[in-house]
């Protein structure tokens, strides 16, 4: 495919401790929306032992976060 956004992860994961201001929003991977679009194909870099999981879209504001 041409297309550089064709294999481009659709969600980012993140492993997220604590709460409100004080949380800490670590990167611990990306998704891909499966073929069928039933659910996810997940990368992950990390597995956490604690906190959450949260899977965010993966939209040009993280990226521009990320560059920062």
């Amino acid at each position: 495919m041409t297309d550089t956004t064709a294999n481009r992860p659709s969600h980012r994961l993140f492993n997220v401790t604590g709460d409100g201001d004080n949380a800490r929003w670590t990167d611990i991977g990306v998704a891909w929306t499966t073929r069928d679009g039933k659910g996810f194909t997940l990368s992950l870099n990390a597995v956490p032992i604690n906190g959450r999981v949260v899977m965010r879209a993966n939209d040009s504001k993280d990226d521009k976060k990320k560059g920062s």
